[in-house]
C-alpha cells in the first residue's frame, strides 16, 4: 500500500480524540474545581482539535516537575526547610484568644513560623523601593539573591546590572533568577553580560523541555531580593522604569514593597533557594544565621504559595483573612477576578458587619480583567462591599489589612492565576507600626479612589454588560 492510500483524515481524527481522552483522564485525576473540570471535558469532547492545544497551553493545574523536586529534592534543602518549619512560632497573646490559632493556620500553610526580632519597613512607592534595593546591593559583602517576574533592560535594569557587575568584581557572589514569560522582552545580551561577569543566571520553567516550553501557566510571579542573609525585600515591584512612577503613556504607576531585617529573612531565602534549586539543580552555600544584631521586635511570617503546594495555599490565605476579619478587611489588588468561594466569603464578611473594601485600578494593563471586574459590581454592592477604582494611574500593589491586627504585602492578586497557577510570596506582620503604616497607605489611596455603584454597571449598554459577563467566564484563564 502506498502512502497515498493511507486514510490520513480518519487517522488524524483518531489521534486527536486519543489525545483528548488522555487530557480528560488527567483532568479527572487532578481537578480541584468541578466547574472548570466540566468545562474542559465538554470542550475536549465537542471541539478536541481546538481544546487539546488549549489544554496543553492553559489546562494543567499542578506543577508536576516542581512537586517532584520538592518530594525528592536535595537532602540538604529538605533539612533546612524542616529545621526552619519546626522553630517555635512567636505570636503575641492578645485580647482575642483565637488570634494565635488564626495565624498558626498560616504557618501550617506556608510551612514557616512567625519569627520575632524582625523589622519590617514599608516602602510606599517605586522611588523608595529602588533606593533601598540599590543601597542593599551596594552594601552586600558576600552574596546577592534576586528573583523577579519581570526584568527590563531600561534605566532601572541597567542600573541593576551595573551594580551587580561591580559587586561581582569585588568578589560578591550573585544568583539571578527570572521568569522567562514575564521577562520575555529581556535581551539575551543582558543575561550574557551578567553571566560573563560571573553571575549565576537561571530562568524558571517546568519539566523536561525547560528551554522549549509550551506551558504558559505556572509562572514565577515572585519579586524578592536577599543580601547576605541579613536583609530582604518583597512586594509588588518588578525591575522596570514604570515602577518609578510612569506607565501606559503619562499615567503614574502606584506600587509598594517592604524591607525586612531579622530572622524572617531566612523565610525569603528558603523560598528563593527552593525556586533556584528547581530551576538550576544547584545548591549554593548561604548564610543561615543573620549577622546583624536584633533589629526590632516585630513578628513576621513569610508565606510562599504556589501550585506545587499540598493545598491551594493562596486561596486559603485569603479565605482565612476574610473569614476571621472582625471589623474590616481592606484589600488592594490590580486584578480582581475572584472565584465563587472568595466572592462568597467577601459577601458574608460584609453581611456580618465587617467593613469590606476592595481597591482596584481605574486604568489597567489588562483590558479584559478591567472589564471582568464590572460584572461583580451588583453582587458586591448589594452585600455592602465597597469596590473602589483608584484614579491617578495604574495601581499595581497587593496589600491586605485585617482589622488592626495584622497586614500583608506581597505578590498575590485576587485572581485565579495567583490562587492556583502562579508562584507567589507574601510577608505578614502583626506589628502595630507596620499595620498602621498599611492603614495610612490605603487611606491615602482611598482619597484618590472612586466608590463604584450598581449604576456603573447597570447604566451601561447591553453590549457592554454582555461583554463583561462573557469575559468573566474566562476568569480561570485571565
Amino acid at each position: 500500500m502506498s502512502i497515498a492510500d493511507v486514510p490520513w483524515l480518519p487517522l488524524a481524527l483518531a489521534l486527536i480524540y486519543l489525545a483528548a481522552a488522555a487530557c480528560i483522564y488527567r483532568i479527572l485525576m487532578t481537578y480541584r474545581v468541578a466547574q472548570g473540570a466540566i468545562a474542559w471535558i465538554l470542550a475536549l469532547i465537542g471541539l478536541p482539535y481546538i481544546a487539546v492545544p488549549m489544554f496543553l497551553l492553559f489546562g494543567r493545574n499542578r506543577f508536576g516537575g516542581y512537586l517532584r523536586a520538592k518530594r525528592t529534592g536535595d537532602a540538604a534543602l529538605t533539612e533546612l526547610l524542616n529545621h526552619f518549619e519546626q522553630q517555635t512560632t512567636a505570636i503575641s497573646r492578645r485580647a482575642d484568644e483565637h488570634f494565635p490559632d488564626e495565624l498558626q493556620v498560616l504557618c501550617k500553610l506556608g510551612r514557616q513560623p512567625f519569627t520575632t526580632g524582625n523589622r519590617c519597613d514599608l516602602l510606599k512607592n517605586g522611588e523608595a523601593t529602588f533606593e533601598a534595593l540599590f543601597d542593599a546591593m551596594e552594601n552586600a559583602r558576600h552574596y546577592i539573591l534576586l528573583e523577579f517576574y519581570i526584568v527590563r533592560s531600561d534605566k532601572v535594569g541597567q542600573r541593576i546590572k551595573s551594580i551587580l557587575k561591580r559587586k561581582l568584581a569585588q568578589g560578591v557572589q550573585v544568583w539571578f533568577l527570572y521568569d522567562d514569560i514575564g521577562s520575555v522582552w529581556l535581551p539575551r545580551k543582558y543575561l550574557r553580560e551578567l553571566a560573563a561577569a560571573g553571575a549565576k543566571v537561571a530562568s524558571f520553567g517546568d519539566g523536561n523541555f525547560r528551554r522549549m516550553r509550551l506551558q504558559v501557566n505556572f509562572r514565577n510571579h515572585r519579586k524578592l531580593l536577599v543580601c547576605d542573609g541579613d536583609v530582604g525585600f518583597v512586594g509588588g515591584i518588578n525591575l522596570g522604569d514604570e515602577y518609578l512612577g510612569t506607565a501606559m503613556g503619562e499615567e503614574p504607576w502606584r506600587d509598594s514593597h517592604c524591607r525586612i531585617t531579622g530572622p524572617a529573612v531566612t523565610g525569603l531565602q528558603l523560598a528563593w533557594l527552593e525556586d533556584w534549586n528547581w530551576a538550576s539543580e544547584d545548591f549554593p552555600t548561604l548564610n543561615w544565621t543573620p549577622s546583624q544584631p536584633t533589629p526590632g521586635d516585630q513578628e513576621v511570617l513569610i508565606l510562599p504559595t504556589g501550585p506545587a503546594d499540598t493545598y491551594e495555599t493562596c486561596t486559603l490565605f485569603f479565605l482565612n483573612c476574610i473569614n476571621n476579619a472582625r471589623t474590616r478587611i481592606w484589600i488592594a489588588s490590580p486584578y480582581f477576578v475572584p472565584d465563587v468561594q472568595i466572592m462568597n466569603a467577601l459577601q458574608l464578611a460584609s453581611l456580618r458587619g465587617v467593613d469590606v473594601r476592595i481597591i482596584i485600578p481605574e486604568k489597567s494593563d489588562s483590558r479584559l480583567i478591567r472589564l471582568a471586574a464590572y460584572s461583580y459590581l451588583v453582587q458586591a454592592c448589594r452585600a455592602g462591599i465597597g469596590i473602589y477604582r483608584y484614579q491617578p494611574g495604574f495601581m499595581h500593589q497587593k496589600v491586605v489589612l485585617v482589622d488592626d491586627r495584622y497586614a500583608a504585602i506581597g505578590t498575590a492578586n485576587l485572581d485565579n492565576r495567583s490562587m492556583r497557577l502562579n508562584f507567589e510570596i507574601t510577608a505578614i506582620s502583626t506589628a502595630v507600626e507596620f499595620v498602621n503604616g498599611i492603614e495610612s497607605l490605603l487611606e491615602q489611596d482611598l482619597t484618590t479612589s472612586r466608590l463604584m455603584t450598581e449604576r456603573d454597571y447597570r447604566d451601561r449598554s447591553v453590549a457592554f454588560r454582555l461583554t463583561c459577563r462573557t469575559i468573566r467566564l474566562l476568569g480561570p484563564l485571565l
